[in-house]
Parts: C-alpha cells; sequence; structure tokens
C-alpha cells in the first residue's frame, strides 16, 4: 500500500543531519527522494558506513560533480520533473552553483524550495558555521536545560537540528505544497533553527511574561526544579523520571511512595521543594528501576524508567505498538506518524546498502531491483538521456 505521500517527487541537495532527516521523513510517507551525491569525499559529517545510514532509508542517490556545467543541467532539469527541492547550504552557495531559487524556478515554477540553515538566509551571523548547539544557545533554549547548580546540558541535537530544523522544514514544504493546488506555483520555504526552536520556545516566552517562569535553569515546574517533575536514581543505579504535575496525579505519587502527605511540605511550595526532592529521592533509592515499574508503571502517576537505546527497542509497550522495526539486521524507529489508509513504510534500505539494491553512484548493484538506484529514477523521472553518462 502507498503511503500519503506516494507520486511526490523530492530532490535532495548533499547535506547533513536536519536535510536528510527531513527528506527521510518524506521518503517514510511515501515520496520518492532522489538525493544528489558529491563526487569524492565531501567531509560531511561524521562518516558513517553505508547500511548504518539510516537518514538516507528510502531513498535513491544519484552522483554528480557539481563543479560540471553538465550535472548542474541535469539538476535543473531534474527540478523540471520534481515537485520539491531540499538544500542545506550556507546561504548564496546554491546561487554560485547556478541552482538558486530565480534560475531554478524560471524554469520549474511549480517547484518548492525548501532552506535549512542554522542562522537564517540573512543577517549579521547567516554566513558563520555553526552546528545544533550554537543554534539554541541563541534561542534561550540552552540556557534553560541542566541543573541549577551546574552548566547548560546539551539535549542531544534533537532542539535545533530536527525540532526546530527538520520538522519545520517538513512542515513549510507541506504547506507550499498545499498552496501550490490553488496558485500553481511553487515557492521559496525558508527554514532557520534559530527560528524554528525559538518557535519552540513560545510557550515559556508566555509563562514568563505571566511571572510564572524564572529565567534560571532547574528552578522551574518543567525543568526538574520541581521535585515532582524529574528523575531519579533507583537502588540499581537506574533511573526513573516522574511527571506528576496535576494534584490527583501527585496524590497517587505520594501514595505510592507511602509517604504521609502530613508530614511533607505542599506540593508548590517552591521555598521547599528541596526537602520535598530529598523525600522523593531517598523513597526512590529505596527500591530498583524493575522494582518501581511493577509499582508505578501504567498507573496515573505519570511514570516511565528511564531506557537507553536497546532497552527502548525492548519495552513491552514499544513493541506492542511496533515503534521499532528491524530491517537488513539493523533495529530502527518506525516510520512516523500513523495513517489509517495510506501508511507510512521504509521501502528500501539507505543508498550504498545490501537492502538498497543500489549504489550511491546510480550504478545497479548484484541483483538489485529495477527501480532501486538513482539511475533508474532517471528514468522514471522521465530523463533516460541522461541516464548511463
Amino acid at each position: 500500500m502507498s503511503g500519503p505521500l506516494d507520486g511526490l517527487r523530492v530532490i535532495e541537495m548533499p547535506a547533513i543531519g536536519p536535510v536528510p532527516f527531513c527528506g527521510m521523513l518524506l521518503a517514510d510517507l511515501g515520496a520518492d527522494v532522489l538525493r544528489i551525491d558529491r563526487v569524492g569525499n565531501a567531509d560531511l559529517g561524521v562518516p558513517v558506513p553505508p547500511q548504518y545510514e539510516l537518514l538516507g532509508r528510502g531513498k535513491r542517490a544519484l552522483a554528480l560533480d557539481l563543479k560540471s556545467p553538465a550535472s548542474i543541467e541535469l539538476v535543473l532539469r531534474l527540478c523540471e520533473k520534481a515537485d520539491v527541492i531540499l538544500e542545506g547550504f550556507r546561504p548564496g552557495v546554491m546561487e554560485r552553483l547556478g541552482l538558486g531559487p530565480d534560475t531554478v524556478q524560471a524554469r520549474a515554477p511549480q517547484l518548492v524550495y525548501g532552506r535549512m540553515t542554522g542562522w537564517g538566509q540573512d543577517g549579521p551571523l547567516a554566513q558563520a558555521a555553526g552546528h545544533d548547539i550554537n543554534y539554541i544557545a541563541l534561542t534561550g533554549a540552552l540556557a534553560g536545560i541542566g541543573a541549577a547548580d551546574g552548566k547548560p546540558v546539551a539535549p542531544l541535537n534533537l532542539v535545533g537540528d530536527f525540532g526546530g530544523g527538520s520538522l519545520y522544514l517538513a512542515m513549510g514544504v507541506l504547506a507550499a505544497l498545499f498552496e501550490r493546488q490553488s496558485s500553481g506555483k511553487g515557492q521559496v520555504v525558508d527554514a532557520a533553527m534559530v527560528d524554528g526552536a525559538s518557535s519552540l520556545m513560545t510557550m515559556f516566552h508566555a509563562l514568563k511574561a505571566a511571572g510564572l517562569w524564572q529565567d534560571k535553569r532547574g528552578v522551574n515546574m518543567l525543568d526538574g526544579g520541581a521535585p515532582w517533575y524529574g528523575t531519579y536514581e533507583c537502588a540499581d543505579g537506574k533511573y526513573i523520571c516522574i511527571g506528576s504535575i496535576e494534584g490527583k496525579f501527585y496524590a497517587e505519587l505520594i501514595r505510592k511512595l507511602g509517604l504521609d502527605p502530613g508530614w511533607l511540605p505542599k506540593q508548590h511550595d517552591a521555598r521547599r521543594w528541596g526537602e520535598l526532592q530529598a523525600a522523593f529521592a531517598a523513597a526512590f533509592r529505596s527500591r530498583s528501576q524493575a522494582e518501581w515499574c511493577a509499582i508505578m508503571e501504567g498507573s496515573d502517576v505519570c511514570f516511565a524508567p528511564v531506557l537507553g537505546l536497546e532497552e527502548a527497542t525492548k519495552h513491552p509497550h514499544m513493541v506492542a505498538r511496533g515503534s521499532f522495526i528491524e530491517r537488513d539486521g539493523i533495529a530502527q524507529p518506525a516510520p512516523a506518524p500513523r495513517f489509517s489508509r495510506t501508511p507510512g513504510a521504509v521501502r528500501r534500505g539507505p543508498p550504498g546498502s545490501q537492502g538498497s539494491g543500489g549504489q550511491g553512484s546510480g550504478n545497479v548493484a548484484d541483483g538489485a531491483a529495477a527501480t532501486d538506484t538513482g539511475e533508474d529514477a532517471l528514468l522514471e523521472w522521465g530523463l533516460a538521456d541522461s541516464a548511463g553518462t
């Protein structure tokens, strides 16, 4: 069964992180994503063997020399056949290649042109190098993550690259495609991680304006400051987390911990949160993680064990939902979100892997399916004269 984006043609220019993840999301939902690879070593990110490059799953790839006029012309011809192009170069690079929005949309007015940057297409820092941690630092997000007596802690690269980057790029592209149904025209989607991460912080700006949030780390309701919203170590050195915000959930927490509410500080008395946190910490250290799961998991405490990557794939809830799949011997998250009629799927492995059926160069691998290579994509997109060149 085809995914909801079946028939959508997407070109993905060479990039790391947010652009490939956005392309993966679209491919998971049925889009035909053709990744343009550089010829030779491009020094893009951390080298990963092809079979483990999961952000490339579902895609086909075509290696091109982007310094060659013939390759640039081929990309322009691909744009004429495509619905979307995704790129993550520094501002001005696509223009210097001869693939800027004005040039491309003169040839392909239907094309949605998705641009992903950290700092944005303009502004004083637009040409500076940076990564996720730098972008979220500028938005106030990084300053709010970590213990009150410690330094800011990098939250993996989820907030800038993937949350404030990939997801906003995907949403912007899909919104532009929806608008194209009435106008018949594509447009440029400027997705900057500083904009997306700032957008993710909207609720915290609201809470601060209302006097309900301090611009300090580890002293607020949702940043680990509140004793009933955080993590605790168990007797076996493993961790659990609680999020007992609402009064009825908090009461259930106190009951299952076996504590006497009459002897505890009031839930929202922030002046005595330290005392409450100490009482909770002592209680949780009295049993193992598994024992607390037996007591609290599935209850209204708002409880979960803190799991590692491998543990997550084996948790009964995740197994029951099929939240993880295994392809070519590699455990990985299943496509999300889920659709009732047109579910997503991982249709092929990453380009160049055994499960993709093809090589990143576009050459057919031994035993490859006839539609699994970049050159096959050229044939399907109506560019048979360019296949094999």
